[in-house]
């Protein structure tokens, strides 16, 4: 938009003008503007240009979201611009342009007309204008402004501060400021509205202020990549002067990172080979430019070999007496587990040199297998490191990515290593047994080399690709089973099971732990909570069926948080918790002992299950209806389950007369095996006695005593072999409330090896075939 410098003669403004749209432009008096012309506007611009050339400039009102081809259905201001065409150019496309100078600002009163295009009255708008000392300063600041604009801007010439000081009147100023500014069509608008020329001043400085604002940012910000170019390129040339210079002389420079790297290493108590890597990379990096990609990837890498605890050790307190305290303080019971530690510092105190050992603890969830891991650390004096392992698929998880990767840096194991600071910490790599494998690598194969005592003084970690001596940690795994664990693997590990604990030993965790930590952890005192024997015992009976005690802590948790509502309300007379009021903070009791509800008919056998969380009873159902000698079993069985009940109706089907069945009872009968909790899935062997004793009394119409589990697997002859998992299986039983007990005669030494208290109150049968099952588990026959 230029200034009109030819206008001087008033031009009289006619009542009706043609209407010309403006697409993304405001014409102000005495600014001219070029317009192209569109194809509906031809018929205006031609009567124009044949009659007195005068037309009204209207700009469009077009949202932001409207493109400039809907622009014709856009809503024209009120306020516009009456104009004069001065010229016109006809274009080779046949399109047209035309240069319009503004005159006065107009209204839109009407219009009058549409076609061929649009008329309307007009009537014109004078400037308001009042001279004073405040006008006069307004008028000197936009000056001021639009000079320092003038000097920022790229698309304003200085001949545009030079036309602003000439303008005959401040309206005049305004507009022309108005104009070069780089504001919004809506804001544009609003100048040219204002009649008022003092209201019109302070408009522009407005946007004249922030115009030059977004100028100065921009000019700072260009500055400063600017001189940082310049910068660089000045350092690079003195640097390459000083290399010059020093290749002359024979001598070599280095900066401080070099000296300050170069001095770590001196004091960095290193390996012979680490040291020899590190020097090696320190003298490359001290002839690489430090802008170099390179030059950051070499210092991470010497930073990891100077931080690592290459002969860094803490300090062991091998006292026999106190690690037992210790182990003794933070978990009750786990007698095997805490023998194999103090028997570890034992063999240590005697030889300081002895390799760290690698332990495997295998239970069910919250057991203690990961505190556990805390508390040797306690009672060895060394620091405490976990991992877990879960889920992990990627080898470079265990031994790192090589440095030719972008990102790369050194394996969990050296990271951990680096967290601990010292070269013996106990090393926790929790859920081994969860490690999975894919197109990335088998990180279950990479454990080898770290959990094998004879090769772990020589790891090698992809990222380092120098030997680390791991033989003076203490590695300590966890995971629920072990069918999962790579052969490989668990051969280099020293297993230990952490069975379930029985009610007893759980009430004793309660009372010693698990009460006095969540009422601290809750701001309560002893007198606030307070729970009965009979609560305990009705919680860990009635709310929880597991094997540890992770969902004991719970549901004793949500007491203590039921307990603090009412202390923050005030309430200061806290009841006890018992059997009467449990129901009140925990809600209707959860798990019922049922063995005896359930067998009730023939047919009905109580097994008993190994699981990841502990022993479970099972509960096998038979039937039999008329069909045509087939056997259908339900309740999502794996193979090796279905497998069982055929060999136990094989067993009973030969041996049907002794047992006092009709030998023909399969000929023209279907039989149904039944293994309720269908949803979930099962397997094993140690059914097997109890389909055969479910069979057995159905076809005999016997009820199996309700006090009775069994477990154990059978073969076709009616042998009884040992199965697995005894422990957990008679801690289901006891939970259960049964006190007889079924096993085969081959788990006697199992039995023999629990504690006394675990076997306390509970009947075993051995037995080393189906007969004698059959013989302790079913009611005797009636006499009729």
């Amino acid at each position: 938009m230029l200034p009109d410098e030819t206008a001087g003669s008033e031009i009289a403004i006619p009542d009706e003008l043609p209407i010309l749209g403006l697409t993304d432009a405001v014409l102000y008096p005495h600014m001219m503007v070029p317009v192209a012309v569109r194809s509906g506007d031809m018929a205006l611009i031609d009567a124009v240009v044949s009659g007195n050339r005068l037309l009204g400039a209207v700009a469009h009102h077009r949202p932001v979201e409207q493109s400039e081809s809907e622009a014709d259905t856009a809503r024209e201001y009120d306020v516009g611009c009456a104009a004069i065409v001065q010229k016109m150019l006809q274009l080779p496309d046949e399109s047209r342009r035309v240069l319009i100078r503004g005159i006065a600002r107009i209204h839109i009163d009407e219009y009058v007309q549409t076609e061929p295009f649009r008329t309307a009255r007009v009537s014109a708008i004078a400037d308001v204008d009042e001279d004073s000392e405040e006008m006069q300063a307004m008028s000197q600041s936009l000056l001021n402004t639009f000079q320092q604009i003038v000097e920022l801007s790229p698309s304003l010439p200085e001949e545009a501060y030079l036309q602003a000081l000439n303008v005959p009147d401040r309206s005049a100023l305004c507009d022309l400021v108005a104009s070069a500014l780089d504001i919004d069509i809506d804001s544009k608008q609003k100048i040219l509205e204002a009649a008022d020329v003092g209201r019109r001043l302070g408009l522009v400085n407005q946007y004249a202020h922030e115009e030059l604002a977004r100028l100065e940012a921009a000019e700072r910000v260009s500055s400063e990549v600017r001189e940082e170019i310049e910068k660089t390129q000045r350092d690079y040339f003195l640097r390459q002067q000083l290399k010059t210079i020093q290749r002359e002389l024979g001598e070599q420079a280095e900066g401080e990172d070099i000296q300050h790297l170069r001095q770590r290493l001196a004091e960095a108590d290193l390996t012979e080979q680490a040291d020899a890597a590190a020097e090696r990379e320190l003298n490359r990096m001290a002839q690489m430019n430090p802008a170099a990609a390179e030059y950051s990837v070499v210092r991470t890498y010497l930073e990891w070999i100077l931080e690592l605890p290459w002969q860094r050790s803490s300090e062991e307190h091998i006292d026999l007496e106190e690690a037992q305290t210790v182990l003794d303080e933070d978990h009750y019971d786990l007698d095997d587990v805490k023998d194999r530690i103090v028997e570890y510092l034992a063999v240590r105190q005697l030889k300081p040199d002895l390799k760290g050992p690698i332990l495997c603890f295998i239970g069910p969830p919250g057991v203690g297998k990961t505190s556990l891991g805390r508390s040797i650390a306690r009672a060895t004096g060394r620091e405490f490191i976990r991992i877990s392992l879960g889920g992990i698929r990627d080898e470079a998880e265990v031994r790192g990515h090589r440095r030719t990767y972008v990102g790369a840096l050194p394996g969990r194991i050296i990271q951990g290593l680096r967290t601990v600071g010292t070269n013996n910490p106990v090393f926790m790599l929790d859920e081994i047994d969860k490690v999975g494998t894919d197109f990335r690598g088998d990180p279950s194969s990479a454990l080898l080399e770290v959990l094998d005592p004879e090769q772990n003084d020589s790891f090698s970690d992809h990222y380092l690709e120098i030997p680390f001596d791991l033989s003076q940690v203490m590695f300590i795994t966890t995971g629920n089973i072990t069918a999962t664990i790579p052969p490989a693997l668990l051969d280099r590990m020293e297993l230990l099971r952490l069975p379930g604990y029985t009610d007893e030993e759980k009430t004793h965790i309660a009372r010693r732990y698990l009460i006095p930590r969540q009422r601290e952890r809750h701001g309560l005192n002893s007198k606030q909570l307070r729970i009965t024997d009979g609560a305990l015992n009705l919680i860990i009976s009635g709310y929880t069926r597991e094997a540890g005690v992770r969902n004991l802590e719970r549901e004793i948790g949500t007491i203590c948080r039921k307990l603090a509502r009412r202390v923050a309300a005030g309430e200061e007379d806290l009841p006890s918790i018992n059997k009467g009021n449990l129901q009140e903070f925990l809600g209707h009791r959860r798990y019922f002992a049922e063995t005896a509800e359930r067998i009730t008919s023939p047919g009905v056998a109580c097994g008993l299950a190994w699981t990841q969380a502990g022993g479970e009873i099972l509960f096998i159902e038979a039937s039999k209806m008329p069909g045509e000698k087939s056997l259908t079993l339900t309740g999502q069985l794996g193979d090796v389950m279905q497998e069982s009940a055929q060999a136990a109706l094989s067993w009973v089907r030969s041996n049907a007369e002794q047992l006092g069945i009709p030998a023909d009872f399969y000929d023209k009968s279907d039989v149904h095996l039944h293994v309720p909790s269908g949803a979930t899935p099962k397997d094993g062997p140690s059914a097997g006695v109890a389909m055969a004793t479910a069979l057995v009394s159905l076809l005999t119409a016997r009820l199996v005593k309700s006090n009775v589990a069994m477990t154990g697997e059978i073969t076709l002859r009616g042998k009884v072999l040992p199965v697995g998992g005894i422990k957990e299986k008679i801690l289901a039983a006891k939970r259960a409330g049964l006190d007889t007990v079924i096993l085969p005669a081959r788990n006697e030494g199992d039995v023999l090896d629990l504690d006394e208290d675990l076997t306390e109150g509970l009947n075993f049968v051995y037995a080393e075939s189906v007969d004698q099952v059959i013989a302790a588990a079913l009611e005797p026959a009636s006499s009729e």
